[in-house]
C-alpha cells in the first residue's frame, strides 16, 4: 500500500466516528457545477459531501466498528455530518428530485444500517424545532387541560353571579 493510503483510511475513519450518520450516494452523471451545488446546500445543514474510493470507504467503515456495507460499486460520495441527519437527508432529497442525481444507496444512522427508502422517510419528517414545539404542545397539554378543569368551578361562579347582577339591574356597592 502507498504510504499516503492508511492517511486517507485514518482520515476518514476520524470523520465516520465523528459522525452520527452516513449517507452513501451515486453521483453518476452528476456535473461538476451541479456537484459544487449539492455541497453548498448541505453545508448550510450542518453536513458535507466527499467523493471517496469504494475501497477506502471499506477499510475506514471496518476500522470505525461500524457495519459491512454491501455493494460499493461504481462512482461513491458520502454524505455525513454532525449534527441533524434529517436536515442532510432533506438536502440529498430535494436535490435528488431537482437533478435526478445523486442516488442513495445506502445509510448508517447511529450504527445501523437503513436503506434508501428509510432515509427518504426521514427527509419527509419536519424539521427538529418543529418536532420539538409539537412535543412541548403534548406534554403541555394535559397540564392545561387540568388547569381549565380547576377553574371551572370558579368560572361557573363568577358567571352565575354575573348573571344575577344583569338581571336585578347592577349590584349595590
Amino acid at each position: 500500500m502507498r504510504p499516503e493510503k492508511p492517511s486517507i483510511v485514518a482520515d476518514l475513519e476520524t470523520k465516520l466516528n465523528a459522525s452520527p450518520y452516513l449517507f452513501v450516494t451515486d453521483y453518476t452523471g452528476l456535473r461538476v457545477d451541479q456537484f459544487g451545488e449539492l455541497r453548498h446546500r448541505l453545508e448550510g445543514a450542518g453536513a458535507e459531501c466527499r467523493v471517496v474510493k469504494n475501497t477506502f470507504l471499506r477499510l475506514a467503515v471496518r476500522d470505525a466498528g461500524l457495519p459491512e456495507l454491501e455493494g460499493l460499486n461504481g462512482q461513491t460520495a458520502i454524505v455525513l455530518g454532525e449534527s441533524d441527519v434529517a436536515a442532510a437527508a432533506k438536502v440529498v432529497k430535494t436535490f435528488a428530485k431537482e437533478f435526478d442525481k445523486p442516488t442513495i444507496r445506502v445509510g448508517i444512522i447511529d450504527k445501523a444500517i437503513v436503506s434508501a427508502d428509510q432515509i427518504n422517510a426521514i427527509a419527509d419528517l419536519p424539521s427538529r424545532e418543529i418536532l420539538l414545539a409539537q412535543f412541548l404542545g403534548v406534554l403541555q397539554a394535559p397540564a392545561s387541560k387540568l388547569v381549565r378543569v380547576l377553574n371551572e368551578p370558579a368560572s361557573a361562579l363568577a358567571r352565575a353571579l354575573k348573571a344575577k347582577a344583569d338581571k336585578d339591574g347592577g349590584v349595590a356597592a
